[in-house]
């Protein structure tokens, strides 16, 4: 199993931010420690503009890329503007694109990075600044036009931005399992929307991962899985409103991996959010998704 990484690009928060940018870091040398072998992972590549622009307006990328976007849309993004940032996420990007590229060949990536569902096709919004699943979706349908492209997404926040990048793309079937109360609070239409309440116990939310994936496969009969595997559906999480164990996320886990291995289709893995106090938590869960990952991959 290849596994993808950026968080050796170092970027700067002001104190207290909500982002755990130390947490990627701290994934990787606990995944490569105790889980994949070192020799399996794999510095990601800098997205290109070419690349990134399969999803994206050009003129939003290139205004990103040379710190040209205006103070609103850097604060809808809600990182500040720096080099470090522009590096970062073109890898977060390119990590995804690669593990594609990987699963093409070879049938199974991840990416320790991305998940990036936020960002739309001009704008970034809730740390999202470039979809990485959109470029993807977009790359898999330039190799092969005939492609069907299931964005199986499980992170606590609707994928807004990839619903409406893909809102008239009828090879690309969007689906997203998230909180109904949660961000982002005007919600946008996925091939399939699930909704799910705030408090939402293990129960309830693997009967909801496994109706959306029965239905969702029906529906589209993918010829390659994206996943969204987001771990913030944690009971511990600050953004979460969900209350879902460790042992429902590794349940989540074991169904959605376990039928992408039977499926024997093209598949990779994005990390998606994770905001538990402590974050820990996040970590140990993340943790658990690549222990189940590296047993069938």
């Amino acid at each position: 199993m290849r596994v993808y990484y950026s968080d050796h690009y170092e970027v700067p928060l002001p104190p207290g931010h909500r982002f755990p940018m130390g947490k990627y870091a701290a994934l990787r040398a606990r995944v490569r420690d105790h889980v994949v072998p070192a020799a399996n992972f794999h510095e990601a590549p800098l997205a290109s503009v070419d690349e990134l622009t399969l999803a994206h307006d050009p003129h939003y990328v290139r205004a990103f890329l040379t710190g040209m976007l205006d103070a609103q849309a850097m604060r809808t993004i809600g990182l500040p503007w720096s080099p470090a940032l522009v590096a970062r996420t073109q890898a977060s990007a390119g990590g995804t694109l690669a593990a594609l590229k990987h699963a093409l060949r070879y049938g199974f990536a991840a990416n320790l990075a991305g998940g990036t569902h936020h960002a739309a096709y001009d704008r970034g919004s809730g740390f999202c600044v470039f979809n990485d699943l959109a470029i993807a979706a977009r790359y898999a349908l330039l190799a092969d036009p005939a492609a069907r492209v299931l964005i199986f997404d499980a992170d606590v926040h609707q994928g807004d931005g990839t619903a409406a990048i893909f809102a008239d793309e009828p090879r690309v079937f969007t689906c997203s399992i998230h909180g109904a109360r949660n961000f982002p609070f005007r919600k946008a239409q996925s091939s399939l929307d699930v909704e799910l309440d705030d408090g939402t116990n293990d129960a309830v939310f693997l009967d909801a991962i496994t109706s959306a994936w029965q239905q969702a496969v029906a529906r589209c009969a993918p010829t390659v899985v994206l996943y969204q595997a987001g771990v913030d559906a944690l009971a511990s999480d600050k953004l979460g409103r969900l209350s879902v164990s460790h042992a429902g996320m590794l349940a989540r886990d074991r169904f959605v991996l376990g039928q992408i291995k039977a499926s024997n289709q093209p598949a990779i893995m994005t990390l998606g959010g994770g905001y538990a106090d402590p974050i820990d938590d996040s970590i140990a869960a993340h943790v658990g998704t690549y222990r189940v990952a590296a047993e069938l991959f």
